[in-house]
């Protein structure tokens, strides 16, 4: 079997990616860069001349050729190998037909738990919202708890109204459910370990993100001070800054995505470095039904999963373009048994589908005094 296509698409604000071999069988991936799809796109297109007419299934190699094609690194490398990768082990799968998860080791659990993506407008909202998902069966919510004007407020306003916006989803959740806070790397380090001391009471399962990732070193000094759980990796993308987290004192939840981090060659290692520092895996995910499909592939088959980011956009209209063969019933994911990820493109939408990208210059939070702030 040899790789005899290599396709690459535009979808609304993501980068999907789909290898055909010469015996018909096909395989997708999807970047989670998804600040530069367009330039995940070109790298991609630079590894087409590689990939055509090799062995599909053997991925660690094509892993390790193309992150080491040039002496360069960062999220668009990282995201655009993810991708490739991905697709590769659907491809493996559906050549062997078994579900990722039983080529990646066999399944540690039969259901995946899921941490539901909730909003909330104000601390009624953010209530309503939470009992709701309780009452559908979730055991866990996330959302991010900070004011819209949080950048420029006191530090007394700041945790009056964040523990304002908490104390309510606390209270809509119950203690059967498990409550995340998402800070979106939004805060300066002291700002955040005053504002997480104000929180302690309502026994959060961890904060996560928040400050800028831009140093590893203070995020693991970081968790040295936090009386909660502290959590980060979203926007990490390699096994060594994972290592170089760990060791340097954080966190006690590691949060790499399939789609940047590596896909899952790579994520499976970190899965296992984060084992080897008693430290649970989070996966991060909120961008569609294949990276939710890979993530879960993921989950199954590694024994320090705690629990899977998951939105409801996966299951709205827009998202008919991917056909899924995963079904959530309440607030799990039952162990999928398709072969692959379990994911298909349905080419009759793909003809139709647009590019959408996203507007980067409207999410960077402007101060008071017009200088910037941090943007997620």
């Amino acid at each position: 079997m040899r790789i005899e296509e290599v396709e690459g698409f535009l979808i609304a604000d993501a980068y999907v990616v789909r290898i055909t071999t010469d015996s018909g069988v096909t395989g997708i991936g999807q970047t989670a860069c998804w600040g530069y799809p367009e330039a995940v796109e070109r790298v991609v297109a630079k590894f087409r001349d590689y990939l055509i007419g090799k062995n599909p299934l053997q991925i660690e190699h094509h892993w390790q050729f193309m992150y080491r094609m040039g002496p360069f690194r960062g999220s668009v490398l990282s995201g655009a190998v993810s991708a490739v990768d991905i697709a590769l082990w659907d491809i493996k799968g559906k050549h062997f037909q078994a579900p990722v998860w039983e080529l990646l080791g066999g399944k540690c659990r039969d259901k995946v738990r899921l941490h539901l993506l909730m909003g909330g407008k104000n601390p009624d909202d953010a209530r309503r919202r939470a009992r709701e998902a309780r009452e559908e069966g979730f055991t866990a919510v996330k959302l991010d708890p900070l004011p819209e004007t949080y950048h420029s407020m006191t530090l007394s306003r700041l945790i009056k109204s964040t523990r304002e916006t908490v104390a309510a989803v606390r209270e809509g959740a119950g203690d059967d459910v498990d409550v995340i806070l998402e800070l979106h790397r939004k805060l300066t380090p002291m700002v955040s370990i005053a504002l997480a001391e104000a929180l302690v009471e309502f026994n959060p399962l961890f904060i996560e993100d928040p400050i800028q990732i831009d140093s590893i070193i203070s995020q693991g000094e970081l968790a040295k001070r936090f009386t909660s759980p502290l959590a980060n990796g979203e926007r990490m993308h390699t096994i060594w800054e994972f290592r170089e987290l760990l060791c340097n004192g954080g966190a006690q939840y590691v949060r790499p995505d399939v789609g940047l981090a590596g896909g899952l060659t790579q994520c499976k290692k970190i899965a296992a470095i984060a084992e080897s520092f008693h430290s649970a895996v989070v996966t991060h995910n909120y961008l569609g039904p294949i990276l939710t499909a890979a993530s879960v592939q993921l989950d199954v088959s590694i024994p320090n999963f705690i629990v899977q980011e998951y939105s409801k956009a996966d299951e709205a209209p827009k998202n008919r373009i991917y056909k899924s063969t995963l079904k959530r019933k309440g607030g799990f994911i039952p162990t999928p048994e398709a072969p692959g990820i379990g994911v298909e493109l349905d080419d009759r939408l793909l003809k139709r589908a647009k590019h959408e990208p996203r507007d980067l210059t409207k999410i960077v939070p402007l101060r008071d005094d017009g200088s910037v702030g941090y943007s997620v």
